[in-house]
């Protein structure tokens, strides 16, 4: 029997609505059980991400981030994703490591922004131009259907190309584009904060991507104190990536100040109006197996539809 590898054709069965869904379902399951292995090598990294659901399966994903690929005219990440049957243990499929991430990331911010964000936030910031800018465009289009997109980038021609290709507005103040956005999303590989606390207004919903580093920050304290702190996951944000690692450590804010995780049901909603949320995506490997699960039925349903 031979193993079916899936590719980004696969993307013309996907949905972005029915991904929230089924990341949503995925946290209805047994909590899963997760590891992650980081190795460094000064800029680059090598990111190991093992993940097991009763009841959905297992999965590795291994990813290899190389910033100087830029200037080499190659991705900056790349890697390969292993999808395993929960039943007797056989690798199901092979997936194409930017297919899943690319859904990964934007699904998972995505659905946080359907519990957090006002419903009718109508102005969205993007804070970053790449690749994940792109998917989060797309993500918070399903979404926001009526929401308007602004993007910002510290190497402004890098917004203005995002700009064009999406058919949105890119700014250059980016104080001003945050006191104006409903939902301000950082998609940066910055290790120092670009956002600031104190340009934030109640009722916004903030949503950070980009730090995957012990090193790495989005937001400075300001933004993190005057916020209700939302993550994917507990276990693979707070004792692991810079954005909260680093500001607990400080004293900066408490763990008791982590308002709830996906796995808390409920508990992870806005509550009034005017309060500010934030939101963590630190991506774990529970996420990309409950994404990979996801492509995969997606695709062996469209191809029972072909039959």
């Amino acid at each position: 029997m031979s193993i079916p590898f899936i590719g980004t054709e696969a993307e013309a069965k996907l949905d972005w609505l029915d991904l929230a869904r089924a990341i949503a379902a995925g946290h209805e399951l047994p909590r899963a059980e997760i590891d992650d292995t980081f190795l460094y090598r000064d800029p680059d990294t090598l990111l190991s991400r093992a993940a097991w659901i009763d009841g959905l399966g297992a999965l590795v994903k291994t990813a290899t981030i190389f910033p100087g690929n830029k200037d080499r005219g190659l991705p900056a990440v790349g890697g390969a994703v292993s999808l395993f049957s929960d039943t007797d243990g056989t690798l199901a499929a092979m997936l194409d490591f930017a297919l899943v991430t690319k859904w990964k990331t934007a699904g998972d911010s995505l659905l946080g922004a359907m519990r957090l964000a006002r419903p009718e936030s109508g102005r969205i910031l993007i804070v970053g131009g790449g690749t994940v800018a792109r998917a989060l465009h797309a993500a918070y289009s399903a979404a926001f259907p009526d929401a308007t997109f602004a993007t910002w980038s510290r190497t402004e021609a890098t917004a203005r190309a995002f700009a064009e290709a999406v058919g949105i507005e890119a700014v250059s103040d980016l104080e001003a584009a945050v006191r104006k956005a409903d939902i301000v999303t950082c998609a940066t590989m910055t290790t120092e904060p670009v956002l600031r606390g104190e340009w934030l207004r109640p009722g916004q919903h903030v949503d950070l991507i980009g730090a995957y580093r012990p090193d790495m920050r989005e937001a400075d304290d300001e933004a993190l104190r005057r916020a209700d702190i939302f993550v994917d996951a507990r276990a693979t944000t707070m004792d692991h990536i810079g954005e909260l690692k680093i500001p607990l450590a400080q004293g900066v804010i408490a763990p008791g100040d982590i308002r709830a995780d996906y796995y808390d049901g409920d508990a992870m909603r806005r509550e009034t109006e005017d309060q500010i949320t934030l939101f963590k995506n630190g991506g774990g490997a529970h996420l990309d197996l409950m994404v990979a699960r996801y492509i995969l039925d997606a695709v062996d349903a469209g191809e029972a539809g072909k039959r």
